[in-house]
């Protein structure tokens, strides 16, 4: 599995705060409604309720330590090994202060103003990447933090050289800090405006997301290095990179269908062209007349500046659809291919595309990759800016 996709970034959703709207922040969760409403605003849509959406309900009382199984996580899992035991799995953190905070019946809408030129929007496909590479080494939004004279950060590690997105957080949290000061962190912004970055399309929230999270102060470059899967990766590596962050196979292959929007660099899948073994050879696992194409696209292993499609044809739409082409042996990177030389994957894989219950599978393995490495209670910190930690 690997979230090393890069995609060109034009520029961001920008809003303006108006008048006082202190008075509704009293958590994080009460601040969830301004950072939904912007996209809401920008789209021309209204999200629904959480607590309507398809993929889970839970009381507002509950708390990550005493999360349930329940119908919406459980019902007709795939395997049901995977899943018996995700209430323990999501984080071994018993006591763990994330919770759900659906917004209130009548709750104010936000205060906010949304400049709709077109250059300055973002496009979802950035927030979504950056959500996985800040979650999978840890939801302590240490990959937001910029290097230092003394320190090189995750940022500026190989594998998320391309990320972008950065300035839209950014702004977020500027914004933010007017309206609801030191309440939401720079983790729960990431996590939020990925899932309505994604929502906006369905018109309603497709996955809850846990707020509670707090800022970490460290970052380093080498923990990304070791932390990343990579698209090199064969089964037998990612299912053990999956299994050190307590995700199962099915969280593998269902968060491998993230690989649904955005774009691959070449230089991330080209010696499946020309170099596979190290004999000039082309990977055998990939389709033949899908593989000229892509020599058509990316010209030499040598080239990292191109991109490509990961989902041909439905590159900017979440759906499904990556797991037809993954089975037309059209997956673009040899991580994608991967998915299908194990017999428990290739299963689930086949299952995705019979049961139509892609959606209510990711956002349960969503929620639990939005737990990892997550600091609480007084732990870290709540930033004031997203790049730098608190002076």
């Amino acid at each position: 599995m690997a979230w090393r996709n890069g995609y060109d970034l034009s520029s961001f959703l920008l809003f303006e705060a108006s008048g006082d709207s202190e008075g509704d922040c009293n958590s994080p969760g009460d601040s969830e409604l301004h950072i939904q409403n912007l996209f809401a605003m920008y789209y021309g849509i209204s999200l629904a309720r959480e607590d309507d959406a398809e993929s889970c309900s839970l009381d507002s009382s509950e708390t990550l330590g005493s999360h349930e199984a329940n119908d919406c996580d459980y019902d007709e899992d795939f395997d049901h090994d995977d899943h018996t035991n995700d209430s323990h799995q999501m984080m071994g953190l018993s006591e763990a202060a994330l919770a759900f905070v659906p917004r209130k019946e009548g709750e104010e809408e936000s205060k906010v103003v949304v400049d709709r030129r077109k250059e300055k929007i973002m496009d979802e496909i950035e927030r979504n990447r950056l959500f996985w590479e800040t979650c999978f080494e840890g939801c302590d939004a240490s990959v937001l933090l910029n290097s230092t004279t003394n320190n090189k950060a995750e940022k500026d590690a190989i594998p998320n050289l391309s990320l972008a997105g950065f300035d839209v957080i950014e702004e977020i949290k500027t914004q933010l800090e007017k309206t609801c000061p030191g309440i939401v962190s720079c983790a729960d912004i990431v996590a939020l405006s990925a899932r309505d970055s994604v929502s906006f399309q369905f018109n309603k929230s497709i996955w809850q997301v846990l707020t509670g999270r707090r800022d970490g102060n460290i970052s380093r470059a080498s923990e990304a290095l070791a932390n990343i899967p990579s698209p090199f990766s064969n089964f037998t590596t990612l299912k053990q990179d999956f299994a050190n962050k307590k995700l199962t196979v099915l969280d593998l292959v269902v968060l491998s269908g993230a690989h649904t929007i955005g774009v691959g660099h070449c230089n991330t899948f080209s010696n499946r062209l020309y170099n596979f073994t190290g004999k000039g050879d082309a990977d055998p696992s990939l389709n033949s007349t899908y593989a000229a194409t892509l020599k058509t696209k990316c010209t030499s292993l040598s080239d990292n500046t191109t991109v490509v499609e990961m989902d041909p044809g439905s590159s900017l739409t979440f759906d499904s659809h990556y797991f037809t082409i993954l089975k037309l042996r059209e997956g673009l990177f040899q991580s994608d291919a991967a998915l299908l030389t194990d017999n428990r994957s290739s299963n689930i894989v086949d299952e995705i595309l019979s049961s139509g219950k892609f959606f209510k599978k990711f956002s349960h393995s969503i929620k639990k990759m939005g737990a990892i490495g997550v600091l609480t209670g007084t732990s870290g910190e709540i930033r004031k800016k997203c790049n730098v930690i608190n002076s």
